[in-house]
């Protein structure tokens, strides 16, 4: 690189994006994706010790893919080579490989070849990185916010390994976000701006997980923000409402809100209105509450008050929860909707939460009472002598039932679990009422 290629590239830096003039130069300034960047992690191990293979990051934007790629160029003794896989083709990546050749043939050094959004490459492009990936002239690193499984080809997925990299964190954010305001070299800090904590937590939380929306945010509050009287651009919630486009709501996730509204919530599917349920949660999801936390919520709700009322719900509500992590905003709010309009509109039964409430209590009360001898195990010798005899197997009767006490003596004659006059529950009555009545000795 010459004077004249660095002097260029120094005032595109410049004059480049906040969220591009942000991105770290080391491991230890990235931020978020711990559950693949943690210290011992398989991949900060491979980034430190520059001893990389071939990689694709995958996950959804502004969570850190380039970002990642540019600190490995940093860290990596190899020759650093990238393009974007939207604007290059077949002739780009062969001036790469030839590249590649030539530093490994002359100087002895690997070539790191990053493509971004590498899934918009057709067949035939993908292919022709085959044999160059597999013979170690490149090592690849492909950033993709498409599912890699399905959008790059499966023999270039089988030779590299794929890290699959989160929305990140409101506190993730907020940290970016603040970084972005004061630091006075990468950030813009030099330009004596301010933001108040509601105003950060805001952008932190609308932002769904991608760093790049909020930063935007920042540049655009700051750049269009005149000064106070005391010479300070202060970033307060009414601008960033402004610069982000969208309107903060009372909602605190760390105060009395937040357990207002997500008690309003679960009361709403208790009391069977579909409605109200999913007006809270759409209240919940635009200020920003974390979509697995509601999904926990829903599944509890289909236990505690639906229950054997409808032993689906659980079910709806567990698909439901697994769905919302794969798939991830804005389509998780479709999928909440789902599985709390099903728990709502289900037939409703506390008699499971009674059940383990009152056994519980007796566990405390009669914590001594012992197992019926002949409930007690039974497949070793000498067991018999014991007297661990006289089970009924039940399934050797009428029903597969048989009449036979199975609680502790003290406390024989206690029930738990009462079955209601709702849904499934209702038919589990019947039921016990028809085998005990066939059945009693």
């Amino acid at each position: 690189m010459d004077l004249f290629d660095y002097m260029r590239q120094e005032e595109q830096r410049k004059e480049a994006p906040l969220a591009s003039r942000l991105r770290p130069k080391t491991l230890e300034g990235f931020v978020g994706q711990e559950h693949i960047l943690a210290p011992g992690k398989l991949l900060y191990r491979a980034i430190k010790a520059d001893k990389l293979s071939s990689v694709i990051f995958y996950g959804p934007p502004g969570t850190g893919k380039t970002t990642l790629a540019m600190v490995i160029a940093n860290t990596t003794s190899s020759v650093f080579e990238e393009m974007n896989a939207s604007t290059s083709g077949k002739k780009d990546m062969e001036e790469a490989v030839n590249k590649a050749k030539h530093n490994l043939g002359a100087y002895g050094k690997k070539t790191i070849l990053f493509i971004d959004e590498i899934h918009r490459f057709n067949k035939a492009q993908q292919d022709f990185l085959l044999p160059h990936v597999e013979d170690g002239t490149i090592i690849l690193i492909g950033a993709t916010t498409e599912n890699p499984y399905f959008e790059v080809n499966s023999a270039l997925v089988s030779r590299s390994n794929v890290f699959q990299l989160r929305p990140l964190s409101a506190e993730n954010i907020k940290e970016l976000v603040n970084r972005a305001v004061y630091d006075v070299e990468n950030g813009m800090g030099s330009l004596g701006a301010t933001i108040t904590d509601e105003a950060a937590d805001f952008l932190a939380n609308v932002a769904e997980g991608d760093a790049r929306k909020a930063l935007n945010a920042v540049e655009l509050g700051i750049l269009s923000t005149e000064r106070s009287e005391n010479g300070k651009i202060e970033i307060t919630l009414e601008v960033a409402e402004e610069c982000i486009q969208r309107r903060a709501i009372r909602y605190d996730k760390d105060g009395d809100n937040h357990y207002d509204i997500i008690s309003a919530f679960i009361k709403s599917m208790r009391g069977s209105d579909p409605d109200a349920a999913v007006y809270y949660l759409a209240k919940m999801l635009y200020g920003g509450e974390s979509v697995t936390f509601i999904a926990r919520r829903i599944m509890i709700c289909a236990c505690e008050d639906v229950g054997n009322a409808d032993p689906q719900a659980i079910q709806v509500a567990t698909s439901c929860a697994l769905a919302v992590e794969r798939v991830g905003l804005p389509e998780a709010q479709i999928i909440l909707a789902h599985a709390a309009i099903y728990v709502a509109t289900a037939p409703k039964s506390n008699a499971v939460v009674n059940a383990i409430f009152a056994a519980n209590d007796a566990v405390k009360t009669y914590s001594n009472a012992e197992v019926p001898p002949y409930l007690r195990d039974a497949h070793y010798h000498g067991s018999a002598e014991l007297g661990h005899v006289g089970y009924k197997y039940a399934h050797d009767y009428p029903m597969h039932y048989v009449d036979q006490q199975y609680l502790p003596d003290k406390i024989k004659d206690l029930t738990f679990y009462e079955p209601g006059d709702n849904g499934y529950e209702k038919d589990i009555k019947e039921w016990f009422k028809m085998i005990k009545g066939e059945n009693k000795e």
